[in-house]
């Protein structure tokens, strides 16, 4: 999936230099990863590391009818890499994480399957903040937050999409050690700009993806309510755009702006309007107004 522009962009491998050509940015160690997050009973069926490929979740989407849930598709770059609206981002091979999961929450309702990146936005936040020890927050609907220098950085982001007959692909790309003269744009960051105490990708791959494991088996045990499982009120908690002025621009070119005030059981963000209107907001690009708390 994405990051830097976390929610939107492609990663390029850079230069076509060998994978030991930057020994601040040592290869993923597939084997240990497996043996950490591949077991009978979890989730992940299988766990493949890719040098480069286009995107990782087009690879695990043209199969997924093919391949069990808990499928792990990770790239140490990607040339091809989406967002949301199909937004490109660019970052350096193995400068971060890239990669997608298949889910098929068979035993919950369809129309509780966008929670599936929300819950991916809690389970990427608490497995960082854990693992690397660094503050992260969340923007509606996916987007990874971290502080640089004072500032509010995008750091990461997910991309769910509906994959096969019964499935859906969700992409994580999160920026690690993607320095300042790395940045695409001035509003990206990265875990070490925002002083990560650690950047191992492989610890950080593994209490991302434990995370996941957890929240998403909560979730669909509790048939994808996301008040009983405690998703609804946990994200409520990590989200940086409640309480914030907002602009909304919606699907359309309608554009909406007001007070972020709730997360509804249908995981939209609902807004106070001047006019006194509360308007839920299912999709599309929100902007925290400058100037706000």
């Amino acid at each position: 999936m994405t990051p830097s522009h976390a929610s939107d962009d492609a990663q390029h491998p850079g230069t076509a230099a060998g994978r030991w050509s930057d020994l601040d940015r040592p290869p993923l160690n597939a084997a240990a990863l497996r043996r950490a997050l591949v077991r009978d009973g979890g989730l992940y069926r299988s766990l493949d590391v890719v040098q480069s490929t286009g995107s990782t979740n087009s690879d695990l989407a043209g199969r997924a009818d093919a391949l069990p849930e808990g499928a792990v598709l990770v790239a140490e770059a990607q040339s091809a890499a989406r967002g949301r609206l199909d937004r490109r981002w660019s970052a350096p091979a193995r400068s971060g994480l890239f990669f997608s999961v298949l889910l098929k929450p068979a035993e919950v309702p369809v129309e509780r399957w966008g929670w599936l990146p929300l819950l991916t936005g809690v389970a990427v936040a608490t497995g960082l903040s854990r693992a690397a020890g660094v503050d992260t927050a969340l923007k509606w609907p996916n987007d990874l937050l971290v502080t640089v220098d004072g500032e509010e950085r995008k750091a990461g982001g997910i991309l769910a999409e509906r994959a096969g007959a019964d499935g859906v692909v969700v992409g994580i790309g999160v920026n690690v050690t993607l320095r300042a003269d790395e940045l695409p744009v001035p509003h990206a960051g990265s875990l070490a700009l925002a002083g990560a105490q650690g950047t191992d990708r492989d610890p950080l791959l593994r209490a991302v993806l434990r995370s996941l494991e957890q929240w998403y088996g909560d979730w669909r045990a509790a048939g994808g309510d996301p008040a009983a499982c405690g998703l609804q009120e946990t994200y409520a908690a990590g989200c940086a755009t409640l309480g914030r002025q907002v602009r909304a621009e919606l699907p359309g070119g309608r554009a909406v702006s007001g007070e972020a005030v709730a997360v509804d059981g249908d995981g939209r963000l609902v807004l106070a309007t001047a006019e006194g209107v509360r308007e839920p907001v299912a999709a599309g690009d929100v902007v925290h107004v400058r100037g706000t708390g």
